[in-house]
Parts: structure tokens; sequence; C-alpha cells
């Protein structure tokens, strides 16, 4: 069941978000922050800092980075997001009192910034060209996932994380399978002195691995399997599942989310790897033996337009 947030919580983790928002929008302009607002009239100024001005345009773009807020947060928003932004006009003119704007490292932090946010500009403007998903692509991966719509479940899991040792790995795995109950396996291990900790979680289809979907479907509740990890051995026992299937009107709009994400995704990969062919790249000094194993990920550092690869996305279908 979705987790409750009170609305304390909700205000505060606003509150920080804003203000994150708000220094990361003056990041690449922190000697122009001051002038940025020279000459506007009195109707486009949201308020004054000793005399500098912050515009309306500024206010707005801070929001922006925000994401969408609803209607009855938006005012309280703005309300932070000014302040921040006064906060943030106090700071900086401390820093440029400093003539920290020419200390190296504040000035490669701003050229970094700068080259991170023409970066992704750049991406956005090339992603703007990705059509939508249509119906019919809609319709396809609806049919092709069955295991996250139709015959959808929702899963009751006990998992187990067991700090086994790699000479005890087969030994733990065959007590699993022979043991009665998660008891007498949680006994076995006391015995055995080996270290665990344990969760009970519910979990919807989407939320899991496919590869983890297609083994909880084949096993009947009450039943175990291990899965390797690093350092571990990861149990997990089927507690119970129960259907809960969802329509294509339902899931229409998950969908197109999901495969308008990937579309993106692939579209950028696409772009950085033509612009790396083009390009002549030369590998210098200590790197130069090194080439062949440095690999770039411009979806990780450019768009956030790749999705998981192991579920649609988390959460969209959750229990109502």
């Amino acid at each position: 069941m979705p987790t409750k947030i009170k609305k304390s919580e909700l205000m505060m983790n606003m509150t920080k978000s804003i203000r994150i928002a708000v220094f990361m929008a003056c990041a690449i302009t922190l000697t122009a922050c001051g002038k940025a607002g020279e000459g506007k009239k009195e109707s486009q100024i949201a308020a004054k800092v000793d005399g500098e001005q912050i515009t309306v345009p500024q206010l707005e773009f801070a929001l922006s980075q925000l994401g969408s807020t609803d209607e009855v947060h938006a005012q309280q928003a703005k309300k932070q997001a000014l302040n921040a932004l006064i906060e943030q006009r106090l700071v900086v003119k401390k820093a440029l009192e400093q003539k920290l704007d020419r200390d190296p490292k504040v000035i490669q932090a701003i050229e970094n910034a700068r080259r991170q946010v023409l970066a992704q500009a750049y991406i956005e403007r090339v992603l703007q060209q990705v059509a939508k998903p249509t119906p019919v692509e809609i319709k396809e991966y609806f049919g092709q996932h069955p295991e996250l719509f139709e015959k959808r479940h929702i899963y009751r899991l006990q998992e187990m994380r067991v700090a086994a040792k790699p000479e005890q790995i087969e030994s733990v795995k065959a007590e699993l399978t022979k043991a009665h109950s998660m008891n007498d396996f949680i006994a076995y291990l006391k015995t055995q002195s080996i270290p665990f900790t344990g969760s009970v979680s519910v979990k919807a289809a989407e939320e899991l691995p496919a590869g983890l979907i297609a083994k909880l479907n084949e096993m009947k509740d009450g039943q175990s399997l291990a899965v390797p990890a690093q350092n571990m051995l990861q149990i997990i026992q089927l507690v119970a599942s129960q259907e809960q299937s969802v329509n294509e009107t339902q899931a229409t709009p998950a969908i197109a989310a999901f495969l308008t994400n990937k579309k993106r995704g692939e579209a950028a990969q696409a772009e950085v790897k033509k612009l790396r062919d083009t390009a002549k790249v030369e590998y210098v000094g200590d790197f130069a033996n090194g080439a062949n194993q440095v690999k770039s990920t411009p979806e990780k550092s450019m768009t956030s337009a790749k999705p998981d690869a192991g579920s649609l996305e988390k959460g969209l279908f959750g229990p109502k």
C-alpha cells in the first residue's frame, strides 16, 4: 500500500527542493545575477535586495526547475522560491565581495556547469523531434506484457539478505530447499552463525525485475528462491500473491510515458554516438592505453530519459 506522507514532511521536502532548484538556477551566471533584472518595469520585479532586482522571469525559471506543482501548494512554493532567491542573492553578493568568482576552483565549477547546461540544452532540442508513441505501439506493448497488465499480480514477499561466505553458498541453498518453513531456515542460519537481515514488503509486478516476475508466477505461496548477489545471498519467499489486473485504458498513460522515455533515451544515445563518430577524439598520456576501456554514458549525464530496464516505472499502477 502506498505510504502516506505527512503535510509537514511534504512541505519540508518542497522547501528543500525549492532551495536546490533556486541555487542551481544561477549556478552558471554567478557574476551576472546582480545585473540580470536592471531596466525592468516594476511589474516584472518580484523583490529588491539592497537595490538589486529579482525579476518575475527569474522567479518563474526557479519554479520551473521544480516541475509541476498542484494549485494547493503553488502559492506556498512561489513564496518559498522567492525567499530562496533573496537568500541566494545575499550569499552571491558576499561571494563577489570576497572575489570568489576569481577563485580557480569556482571558475572551473562555473565553466563545468555552463558546459553541462549547454549539452543538456542541445540534447533537449534533439529530443523535441522524438515522435510520441502511437496508439498501435501502446496496444502492442500492452499485449506483449500481460504480467504487467491483464495478469498483473500484487506480491507479498519476505526477503532475507544472508551474508554467507562463498564456500557456504551451496550449503545454504541446499538447506533452504529442504527446510519445512522459514523459521527452520532461520534457525539453521543461527546455528551456523551466518549473519542475515530480513524484511517483509508488498510489491506490484511493475516494481520488480521482469526475470523475477516470471519466477514468482511459477511459485506457490510459501515457496522460496535464492538469488546470488554481491557478497551475499538474497532469499525471497513468496508469502502470498493476488491478481489485480489493469485494462488497456488504465495502462495507456503509463505505457505512453514509458515508451516516450525509451525513445528519448535511444535518441540521445544515437545523437551522441553520431557526434563521436564524426569527431576526432584522442586519448593522451595516462589515458592513451586505456582508451578502449573508457566508455561514455550520455544518457545518464545529459538526459534522464533512459528507463529502468527491469521494470516499467515504479509505482505507476500501484494498489489504489
